[in-house]
């Protein structure tokens, strides 16, 4: 199906009519408003902060001149040997704040394992092992990425080696610990650092048992640094990976987002919310072919069947969830990053720490029932002090979840006026096409993948075998209903939309 069948319409469409005018506006350009700084600081070089020459003039072949205001309050910290818990917002150069400090004291002392790096998805840790790659070339830096989705024996490998900078996931990093407690073991007896980045997802409980298990291979004199774009009440279990008392900075700024970001929210209808956005997004690549947008869904299964429709309706996209293999996430990241695919559909594992340059837009499918995830979300966007956009769909059964959100980020979001009479041309041809996508996914058993990692859960925490096949037997049984129910929801919808159709035909011909 090509994009050519959807109505042709314009980003700025006017009309006679000034209630029909649509006024879907964003801003990428700088705003009198956008550019508002009340925490202008005095101007500190990274030598000032007691950085080495050489990771100085190397910053300067990357073009990064001035220090943010978290790597300000930071970097002489950790240089001082204190631990540190820093948490300003997203795109504001954490990373840099603790690896500028780890770097300069590993070329002083370049011998085995300097620094463990803790983030809770596979992307962010890549992204992090490239960023200290870049950074590390002239003293011959050495990096192991220890995630899920890659070889276990090559990883053993790489860890043998030694390597100066492991970046890992909780899981599978615990999992290489168990499996060869000798050996890897011994690896971190010299660890300087240990590093929680997203540290708020970290302590948050998932991950407690794997931290537990990593943190008795660790030893005690070490330094730890916590960051996140967030503080959240999982940072008061702080004391489970800090024995001594950190130094704290928080970006006391009043809004949680940055300011060169612009906001805004669509109401819309639950019911014909796809066909909103298909719009939304349709016009807003048409006035802005070059720059990236990021769409965010709830759930793996959503985030699919969302990419599905977009690529039946024409659209070039890619996606990134859980339940697609580490290669399918990669390429999806890598064709995004490059402008291949100028549209990604993907669930909260992107929304933390990844940066992707230029992301023009992000539009959040769903309004999360944490209104901290959208603040790690729009993050994305504006980063480094660029310009972008953010858009929040609302139903009239969010109208509190926006709120909460406004209320956390100390801001009302703005109303983008969408011509509701224009996506009506949109809603049939978008809802057929979700139904399609819905039924290839019950054709293709989506979702299984997660069912057998579950299986395997249940199993290794001592349940009995004939109980977990019940439970996972129920499961199956209730998500196949709910697709059932999704899918006649959508009939009855498409229906609804065939028979004002008709309607308005008869008419005509009177």
């Amino acid at each position: 199906m090509e994009d050519e069948q959807l109505p042709e319409t314009s980003f700025c469409d006017n009309s006679d009519n000034e209630d029909e005018s649509d006024e879907l506006e964003f801003n990428l350009l700088p705003s009198s408003s956008a550019i508002k700084d009340g925490n202008i600081l005095k101007a500190v070089t990274f030598a000032e902060l007691g950085l080495s020459k050489w990771l100085c003039d190397q910053l300067r072949h990357l073009a990064i001149n001035t220090p943010t205001p978290v790597q300000v309050n930071c970097i002489p910290h950790i240089l001082a040997g204190s631990d540190v818990l820093g948490c300003a917002k997203t795109g504001t150069g954490k990373t840099l704040a603790f690896g500028l400090p780890i770097l300069h004291e590993l070329a002083l002392d370049p011998y085995g394992i300097c620094a463990l790096i803790l983030t809770p998805t596979r992307e962010l840790a890549m992204q992090i092992g490239d960023q200290f790659a870049a950074l590390g070339t002239s003293i011959g830096l050495k990096i192991g990425i220890i995630v899920g989705g890659k070889d276990r024996v090559a990883q053993s490998s790489d860890l043998a080696r030694r390597p100066h900078i492991i970046v890992a996931t909780p899981g599978r990093l615990a999992d290489h610990l168990e499996s060869d407690s000798e050996n890897t073991g011994k690896l971190f007896e010299k660890l300087r650092f240990l590093v929680l980045d997203e540290a708020d997802r970290l302590l948050d409980g998932q991950y407690s048992v794997e931290l537990k298990t990593i943190l008795t291979f660790l030893p005690k004199q070490r330094q730890t640094l916590l960051f996140s774009a967030t503080i959240t009440s999982a940072l008061s279990q702080l004391h489970q990976v800090s024995v001594k008392k950190p130094y704290f900075f928080e970006d006391k700024s009043e809004i949680a987002t940055v300011d060169k970001l612009e906001q805004k929210y669509v109401l819309c209808p639950c019911a014909v919310k796809d066909a909103y956005l298909v719009y939304v997004v349709k016009n807003f690549h048409e006035k802005h072919p070059e720059s990236l947008i990021l769409i965010f869904s709830h759930t793996c299964r959503e985030c699919q069947a969302l990419a599905i429709m977009f690529h039946g309706l024409g659209f070039k996209v890619g996606s990134l969830h859980s339940q697609i293999s580490q290669q399918e996430r990669t390429s999806s990241l890598t064709k995004f990053r490059s402008g291949r695919i100028k549209i990604l559909i993907c669930t909260d594992v992107a929304s933390r720490g990844l940066d992707i340059p230029h992301v023009d837009l992000v539009v959040n499918h769903n309004v999360p029932q944490n209104p901290k995830t959208y603040i790690h979300r729009v993050g994305r966007s504006a980063r480094a002090g660029r310009f972008g956009c953010a858009l929040l769909f609302v139903t009239q059964y969010d109208i509190y979840l926006l709120q909460e959100v406004e209320k956390i980020i100390k801001k009302k979001l703005d109303k983008l006026i969408v011509n509701d009479k224009k996506v009506t041309q949109y809603v049939t041809q978008v809802l057929v096409t979700k139904r399609e996508a819905e039924i290839k996914l019950d054709q293709q058993n989506f979702g299984e993948r997660k069912m057998i990692n579950k299986r395997k859960e249940m199993l290794i925490a001592g349940l009995d075998p004939d109980e977990v096949e019940r439970t996972l037997k129920m499961q199956r049984e209730q998500r196949k209903q709910t697709g059932k129910k999704r899918r006649k929801q959508l009939e009855k919808i498409i229906d609804k939309q065939k028979m004002k159709k008709e309607k308005k035909k008869i008419k005509s011909t009177r």
